[in-house]
């Protein structure tokens, strides 16, 4: 089976900080130029707690359309403040076209509240929401909640999951999580880069990291290449080499991505409503020393950077 590298998008804004669809298009373009194998919409790397309900539906919609079936498309549905909010929010992410609608784990049970009450909560969800199929992301924001394989192992009795994106960053999470999947339906992806690797070769279906922001054609080339013999040392190079660069990418994330994709030519604004402040000279030089290292990457992977159309005037 290929490995895939999902992208989680970023959203592009313009001068008033609206949403900028027309730079939406070109990231997709650019994203597909680098290979990738489907998209998270409206999640954490898209200012999803930002924007408001009509821009996630928005924005969504947007993406699925210009996609047009080339690749899957999942988004965040788990949005509202009771169940039924979220179970109806659920439906209007599913009518805009995605492949599945992404239940953030946080957004089920408080921090101090027990497994048996997220279980619950799921279970109310899922006899709302019919047949849509469904997946789980534990997202860091309002708090991480990361589930547990026994956890996994019970919603995936209802037949209704075929993705989860695991942030647990801990290998033997991912193992276990793994052993519970195995023979499912359900795509696990992994979105801690360091574990990449690791998490593959032990049969995730890929992965979903931020780094796809800065350099997805580096993320396709692991994935492409992970079970590749011939190609062991590279990847054992190009793991260490994200894992050195990885925490420096998320300070000041999703700015960070979009100062280094300006880097990349792709005329994307600094400009976030997540994080207000403007990237520091230091953290620029830093990015900048990425990017050079990016284009020492692709020199001995031979990766040819993708490149995209400028945009067209209207």
């Amino acid at each position: 089976m290929q490995k895939k590298f999902v992208p989680v998008m970023i959203t592009p804004f313009n001068l008033k900080a609206k949403i900028d669809l027309d730079m939406v298009e070109q990231l997709i373009d650019f994203y597909l130029a680098a290979g990738v194998k489907g998209f998270f919409a409206n999640c954490l790397s898209s200012e999803m707690y930002s924007i408001s309900e009509d821009e996630r539906l928005e924005l969504t919609r947007h993406v699925v359309r210009y996609v047009n079936g080339r690749v899957p498309v999942v988004a965040t549905g788990s949005f509202g403040l009771t169940i039924k909010d979220k179970a109806l929010f659920t439906q209007k992410i599913y009518d805009t076209g995605v492949n599945s609608v992404i239940m953030i784990t946080g957004h089920f049970a408080n921090i101090d509240e027990p497994d048996n009450i997220l279980l619950q909560r799921f279970e109310e969800l899922f006899s709302l929401t019919g047949n849509i199929p469904l997946g789980l992301y534990e997202c860091p924001a309002p708090y991480k909640r990361v589930i547990t394989p026994e956890i996994l192992k019970t919603l995936l009795a209802t037949n209704r999951l075929i993705y989860h994106k695991d942030t647990s960053c801990n290998v033997e999470q991912v193992q276990a999580k793994l052993a519970v999947t195995a023979g499912s339906r359900l795509e696990f992806y992994d979105a801690h880069t360091p574990n990449a690797v690791a998490s593959m070769q032990m049969g995730a279906a890929g992965m979903s990291s931020i780094s796809g922001n800065f350099y997805p054609e580096i993320l396709v080339w692991l994935c492409n290449h992970v079970n590749d013999e011939s190609r062991q040392e590279d990847v054992r190079w190009i793991q260490s080499e994200l894992q050195r660069v990885d925490p420096l990418i998320h300070i000041a994330y999703p700015l960070s991505a979009k100062y280094f994709l300006q880097l990349r030519g792709i005329p994307v604004r600094t400009i976030s409503r997540a994080h207000a402040l403007e990237l520091t000279p230091e953290q620029k030089q830093t990015l900048q020393q990425i990017h050079r290292d990016f284009e020492r990457w692709c020199g001995r992977l031979q990766v040819q950077p993708a490149v995209t159309a400028p945009l067209q005037s209207h």
